[in-house]
């Protein structure tokens, strides 16, 4: 009777070939990588949605706009996305009183908010579309050699060619485990970063008919 072959996954992943022991690496890189950058964007747009909220409850409080810009102006670093919006709309009001240079400058700060914003998401998007590729590749070549040594057996029988199959398939399964929780996190990420640019479209819009009515006011 022959000895039962150790099937488990530390197994097979030491065991495996070199190039299919690479692509592993290559793939728990990438998910390690993605891993943390879903954790630190999941915890940015939550307190980029928290600080929005407040900052609109602010100004639509009544308060006065030039109370508002000097909170900005002060807590520069601590100023959520909408405040230096709304401080880069005001500032341009106050030294033109033109709307439309208002209007400029929050669109350009709007765009610098962004760009922030969707930082590392197609990293994302290129783990969740080329990880099973990857593993896909590890899996073809694992099983060719597994085919390979079969040349060299007189009689090949299921569990001569098992373990290199397996091997082999634990790149694909890596590949999937990169893959989907990068591609989760991208469409989720990139959902909320839609609405938020809703949001800071809308206030633009808004505040510029405040602006205009202000302009309209002192003429």
């Amino acid at each position: 009777m022959q000895p039962t072959q150790d099937l488990s996954i530390l197994s097979l992943v030491l065991n495996a070939s070199i190039l299919v022991q690479l692509v592993m690496l290559l793939l728990l890189g990438l998910s390690v990588a993605s891993w943390t950058i879903i954790f630190r964007k999941g915890m940015s747009l939550k307190a980029v949605r928290r600080d929005t909220e407040r900052f609109e409850r602010d100004f639509w409080s009544g308060g006065d706009l030039n109370t508002l810009l000097q909170g900005a102006m002060r807590n520069k670093e601590q100023a959520s996305c909408l405040e230096r919006i709304f401080e880069s709309g005001m500032q341009e009001f106050l030294k033109g009183n033109e709307i439309d240079g208002a209007r400029r400058a929050m669109k350009a700060a709007y765009q610098r908010e962004m760009d922030t914003l969707e930082a590392n998401l197609p990293f994302l998007a290129s783990v969740g579309s080329v990880s099973p590729y990857i593993g896909l590749f590890g899996t073809v070549w694992g099983i060719m050699n597994s085919f390979r040594g079969l040349a060299n057996v007189q009689q090949a029988t299921l569990a001569s060619v098992a373990p290199g199959i397996a091997e082999a398939l634990v790149a694909t399964a890596i590949g999937l485990f990169a893959a989907i929780p990068a591609v989760v996190a991208y469409n989720r990420n990139a959902a909320d970063i839609d609405r938020l640019s809703i949001r800071f479209e809308t206030f633009i819009e808004e505040f510029s008919n405040i602006l205009q009515r202000q302009q309209q006011a002192r003429s």
